[in-house]
């Protein structure tokens, strides 16, 4: 089967055998897949990543133990965690000390003709979400996740810093769920799609609002983000973390120390709250969609991800 292979920073094709599906396992024949910013950063060395990347993608299942799965269009959850340890006990399996995790750690990835992900971990899709949305399902769920760890009172305002993939998906996710939203960005054309749903945005000025928010979540994908929002949030306020970028980040810990400011580390979600937004539309997600292109056109389809201020590139099989 073709299989796309990151190595040394390079993006290139390979002709692997299908994988051999485990008991308790699916093998799933991939439909769609979207190239996220992680997979960029994996490629640029987060986590020396070696191996087929993607992690967001919509399946069919082909082999399954569970009747019910089977020829069942699917999304899944990216971790894969042992189910017995105190964390998995505790609902908390996303934390798996033992995990893996499609596409990042240990498990090779969706980027390929056929993947395999444990049954458990899959969700059937209904028929009304197209392939081309259901493919924004784990990054929906990780900006729902934002909601499961920090009580934010109905109407409340919070900055969202940042106009890329998941910025987006945090503004609209927040919006909806009845927060005022004040998105900061860099592109007119990207900040259009939050405006739609609601959400007020706004082109970063050169100084940002200074101590002005309770709530800020950095979305922005760059090392400087931590410190912007740092300094945008109010004393015993919260940021919220959702950059992934490779590399140290620096933070001058004075002003958290001193302000009392809370940090919130922030990553995968739960898919049931995301797929409700998806089936209700109150998230604009295929207007995010920058290109397709075939699996075997996948170096191709990176070079176009990279491009300086590309939103969603998909991959179909």
């Amino acid at each position: 089967m073709v299989s796309v292979h990151l190595e040394n920073g390079q993006v290139g094709l390979r002709d692997t055998p299908v994988p051999e599906r485990q008991p308790g396992y699916a093998l799933i024949r991939l439909l769609t897949g979207g190239i996220c910013n992680t997979d960029i950063e994996l490629r640029r060395g987060y986590y020396g990543f070696c191996g087929c990347p993607g992690h967001e993608f919509v399946g069919e299942v082909v082999e399954s133990d569970s009747p019910a799965l089977r020829g069942k269009r699917v999304a899944g959850e990216i971790n894969l965690a042992c189910g017995t340890c105190k964390w998995c006990q505790r609902g908390l399996g996303r934390h798996c000390p033992t995990r893996t995790v499609l596409g990042i750690v240990n498990h090779p990835g969706a980027f390929a003709e056929f993947l395999t992900l444990p049954d458990v971990n899959l969700h059937v899709l209904p028929d009304n979400i197209p392939n081309e949305a259901a493919v924004f399902l784990e990054p929906l769920a990780a900006a729902c996740e934002i909601l499961d760890q920090v009580q934010i009172p109905a109407g409340a305002p919070v900055a969202v810093l940042g106009d890329g993939k998941l910025g987006l998906l945090i503004a609209q996710t927040l919006q909806a769920n009845g927060l005022r939203v004040h998105q900061f960005g860099k592109h007119a054309e990207k900040l259009r799609i939050a405006a739609k749903q609601g959400v007020t945005t706004e082109i970063s000025p050169a100084n940002m609002p200074e101590a002005e928010y309770e709530w800020v979540v950095d979305a922005t994908g760059s090392r400087e983000g931590l410190q912007t929002a740092v300094r945008m949030t109010q004393p015993r306020g919260t940021v919220i973390l959702k950059s992934t970028v490779h590399g140290t980040v620096p933070l001058d810990t004075a002003p958290v120390i001193v302000d009392e400011i809370t940090l919130v580390g922030s990553r995968c979600g739960r898919f049931e709250p995301a797929l409700a937004l998806l089936q209700t539309g109150r998230v604009d997600v295929e207007s995010m969609i920058a290109g397709s292109y075939p699996l075997s056109k996948a170096v191709e389809a990176f070079q176009h991800a990279e491009r300086y201020g590309t939103l969603k590139i998909l991959l179909t099989a």
